[in-house]
């Protein structure tokens, strides 16, 4: 398993749009407990069960989530985002073995998250930690490993390295097992459960971005840590509208478009962003403060 140095340095660049407060959240100081940048090969993957869930949100009254069945095989998901200690281990590994334009990765602090990253560095580095970890890199391009550029990739979905998750995957993660629930835990959210924009704590402290460490908040029903909050988590798909009422196995969006999702809300928008089914978009070329990820991969230990 990889062995990472905690390496210390200055936070990202910074990007405002000005999110609204929420009105309806509690404004209690959340307890915060850290845990280690890097988890042990022991503990730092869930498997989420093969099976069908209901993705979307009837509540949220937009015409791209609506509610439809899904079946999703068996996959593991980070229990934690990727921080900027992992981040940056594997990045130092990879540029010495043909991964040349990583960048160095930003982060508040050592254990939290890794952000301002474009989602093309976000798969190179997956590609460039399965190969340090003698695992099968899942993208390619023209047939070719994916490691330096920012072109459109293919990806192996059996292949056994590390990989964005599919949108699917990731809603179905992020439910915890629960179904028709707005938040991983359940319909109402406070302080106490997630970093996120709520009412009177307008990044009150510190310097920006508010991130916190990763895993200081309870996990869901699965066992994930901040899947909601924190950092905006990309995912694999092209930004697209639901089928109305279809169900579909295994859905990885359409082959092309302008946007790749971003799920789970971050620490600097409010509560109606941290909800499950709430999707989002950003170019596979941006990079912004607010959004990180979490990795998978495909079938069972």
């Amino acid at each position: 398993m990889l062995a990472v140095a905690l390496a210390m340095g200055a936070c990202g660049k910074q990007r405002a749009d000005a999110p609204a407060g929420d009105a309806t959240a509690r404004a209690v100081a959340p307890a915060v407990t850290s845990v280690p940048a890097v988890a042990t090969a022991a503990d730092e993957f869930v498997l989420i069960p093969a099976g069908s869930f209901q993705m979307g949100d009837a509540t949220d009254e937009r015409k791209n989530v609506s509610v439809h069945t899904v079946y999703v095989r068996a996959f593991q998901i980070a229990k934690h985002e990727v921080t900027r200690a992992l981040w940056e281990g594997v990045m130092t590994w990879g540029s010495s073995h043909g991964y040349s334009d990583l960048p160095t990765g930003s982060g508040k602090q050592a254990d939290h998250p890794v952000h301002s990253i474009t989602w093309y560095e976000m798969v190179r580095w997956c590609n460039a930690r399965s190969e340090m970890e003698h695992l099968a890199p899942c993208y390619t391009v023209n047939a070719a490993i994916y490691r330096t550029g920012s072109r459109e990739p293919e990806c192996d979905w059996d292949a056994n390295g590390y990989r964005l998750p599919s949108e699917a995957e990731w809603e179905k993660a992020a439910r915890g097992g629960l179904s028709g629930k707005r938040y991983p835990w359940g319909d109402s959210i406070g302080s106490t459960e997630a970093n996120y924009h709520f009412e009177g704590n307008r990044w009150a402290t510190g310097v920006l971005p508010q991130t916190s460490p990763v895993g200081s908040y309870p996990a869901n029903g699965y066992g994930l840590f901040d899947m909601a909050g924190n950092v905006w988590e990309a995912c694999w798909d092209w930004v697209a509208d639901y089928p109305a009422g279809e169900a579909m196995t295994d859905p990885r969006g359409p082959a092309t478009g302008t946007e790749r999702v971003r799920r789970g809300g971050s620490w600097r928008r409010n509560s109606f962003f941290c909800r499950v089914g709430y999707r989002e978009g950003g170019s596979p070329d941006s990079e912004f403060y607010g959004t990180g990820f979490r990795v998978a991969r495909s079938g069972a230990p």
